[in-house]
């Protein structure tokens, strides 16, 4: 196996069992390395320090283990039996009223570039880096063994998320079995999940508890769901007892998308009305329309190159925002984005609050839920951050 070798002092967050080593961070590497195999990290007296794949880029290595152990099938089963063990502890796996949910998710699992969501019996991966797409056929066969017949099919969808530039032609496409059931169940309400053109795997169920929370909410309320994509919160206000739910998203597909799964749940209900139309431009014609808003946009940095231009976007959406709400309204507003932290996205919404003069309080801080885990090893995994403001 090849060998990276750290720079003196830069062996520290390896210390910390932080799972990422960063290209700068290394003195000098010994053998070819190929995007997406197995290395061994040393510190500059070539101590061993941990294995992981190697990836071109800013994160040279997603660490796999601090020990030295061989990373063959049995290893993969390991790490994928210890998190559905952890769903099952939590009490997402045994549920007649959900049959979704998040089954491993990254770093917070000891799986550096490996996301699978089950979504009523199919596992849907995403692979993120070249290592672990590599290694598809012992995570599909692993998630097998562990699932048994909970397991309908396995769909690889991973073509968008995998560097454009690495040596790989990835499709996606099954990699166990098929499936024509695209509904599942989130809290007892249906959803069609598009695994196969939708966003992500197919929907956000990181978004679960949250749309709970604003159910509780949305009684006799007016609900604009912005950024809606397939509808979660709206069909959630729908039960909560809101009088009036627009959705809005400037995608076409995804508006016929949540009206579908507003079918699917309130047939021939007319407090629902969906609209492809661009954010802001909405946003200018709703002043004192609703009392209930989400703003839960994309993330508008991917990278800390352009947090400076999403701290403006996420700015300027708050802004106007706090500005068209009712009087005594309630904003659900959301960051997806990794590099903006929750005190940042809290300064953000601050100083977008601050610029309309209207008094605003906190009511709730959100963030992502427990199938969402976070290392404490690896802080940056808390990339979901919310806020709850009542607006007067």
């Amino acid at each position: 196996m090849n060998k990276v070798i750290l720079k003196a002092g830069k062996d520290r967050s390896v210390f910390r069992y932080h799972p990422w080593i960063f290209s700068g961070a290394i003195a000098k590497t010994e053998g070819k390395l190929k995007e997406g195999e197995l290395v061994k990290v040393y510190d500059n007296e070539l101590h061993y320090l941990a294995t992981g794949h190697y990836q071109v880029g800013s994160i040279a290595v997603r660490i796999l283990t601090f020990k030295e152990e061989e990373i063959n099938y049995s290893f993969w089963l390991k790490r994928i039996m210890q998190a559905w063990q952890m769903r099952q502890a939590i009490g997402l796996t045994e549920r007649t009223d959900n049959n979704v949910f998040r089954l491993v998710h990254g770093e917070g699992d000891y799986l550096p570039g490996l996301v699978v969501d089950y979504y009523a019996g199919v596992a849907v991966v995403q692979f993120h880096s070249v290592g672990m797409y590599l290694e598809r056929e012992n995570i599909a066969k692993a998630l097998i063994e562990t699932l048994g017949g909970r397991l309908t099919a396995i769909y690889d969808k991973s073509e968008s998320t995998l560097p454009y530039k690495a040596p790989i032609d990835p499709h996606n496409g099954y990699l166990y079995g098929e499936t024509q059931n695209f509904v599942a169940i989130e809290n007892g309400l249906k959803f069609n999940v598009d695994w196969l053109e939708g966003q992500k795997t197919g929907f956000f169920i990181d978004q679960r508890e949250n749309r709970s929370l604003l159910e509780k909410y949305a009684n006799r309320k007016h609900v604009l769901n912005m950024f809606c994509y397939t509808g979660g919160f709206s069909f959630y206000a729908m039960r909560g007892g809101a009088t009036l739910v627009h959705s809005v998203d400037v995608s076409a597909r995804a508006i016929e998308l949540a009206k579908q799964n507003v079918e699917l749940n309130f047939p021939g209900d007319t407090r629902h009305e969906a609209f492809a139309e661009e954010a802001f431009d909405f946003l200018e014609h709703s002043h004192h329309k609703y009392d209930l808003i989400i703003l839960d946009p994309p993330a508008f940095a991917k990278h800390q190159n352009v947090l400076n231009n999403a701290i403006q976007g996420y700015k300027k959406l708050n802004r106007k925002g706090i500005e068209v709400i009712k009087p005594g309204g309630i904003l659900f507003t959301f960051s997806c984005s990794q590099v903006m932290t929750k005190e940042l996205f809290r300064q953000t919404v601050f100083t977008a609050a601050a610029n309309t003069g209207r008094k605003v309080r906190i009511l709730h801080q959100l963030t992502q839920p427990a199938d969402h885990p976070v290392s404490i090893y690896h802080p940056e995994g808390e990339y979901l951050k919310g806020l709850v403001l009542y607006v007067e």
